[in-house]
């Protein structure tokens, strides 16, 4: 079985999204600042089905990371700011289990994708994922709020930050809502460029169990 993985963008003063993040401004107001680094390198681009590309060492952290996941679960919110952005042919190209009240049937994308919608909760939903990715990891895209209950119910695994050099001021913070528990991760990889730096943490339950 594998491991519950997540990969973040983040600013410096801890915010994942600008402000009114929703349908009209998917990142939020000011998000894309965040996810900049990104837009130029070959893994993110060949994930949108764009040729070309940088490599590098920000590239084969994204494309490491890519590689990795058999499935992916995400919030509802998140689901409804990105359905017209990812558009036909979504970058997740694996089954997608989306947390949300809302049941609907399946929706069937090009390229691999498929969203499955789950009303009985997170962990249902994560249960579902792992059956689907078999021996893979499962990929928790977000939004916050799905983080951080993974993050109080102790079901991820390893978080991958790309730390961006902006403070937003505004929006949708990460670490919001753990309880007043100091929980300590393990810091396992550092890998700084000139427009991001990468952090890789492991939870303190994978540490322990090793």
């Amino acid at each position: 079985m594998g491991e519950v993985i997540a990969r973040l963008a983040m600013s410096l003063d801890g915010y994942i999204a600008g402000p009114e993040s929703g349908r009209e401004h998917p990142l939020g107001i000011g998000g894309e600042r965040l996810h900049s680094w990104v837009y130029g390198l070959r893994t993110f681009r060949e994930m949108q089905g764009m040729k070309g590309g940088s490599t590098g060492p920000d590239d084969e952290l994204v494309a490491e990371h890519a590689a990795r996941p058999g499935a992916v679960v995400m919030g509802h919110g998140m689901y409804i700011t990105g359905e017209i952005p990812w558009g036909d042919n979504p970058p997740f190209h694996a089954p997608v289990f989306v947390v949300t009240h809302h049941p609907r049937e399946s929706l069937v994308k090009e390229g691999g994708t498929t969203f499955h919608f789950v009303t009985e909760g997170p962990e249902r939903a994560l249960e579902l994922a792992r059956e689907a990715a078999g021996d893979k990891d499962v990929s928790l895209a977000g939004g916050a709020d799905l983080v951080q209950q993974f993050i109080r119910k102790g079901l991820l695994d390893e978080l991958l930050l790309h730390v961006v050099p902006v403070l937003a001021c505004g929006g949708r913070r990460l670490f919001d809502d753990l309880g007043d528990q100091h929980i300590e991760w393990h810091k396992t990889q550092v890998l700084d460029s000139p427009e991001v730096t990468h952090i890789r943490l492991r939870a303190p339950h994978t540490v322990s169990a090793a």
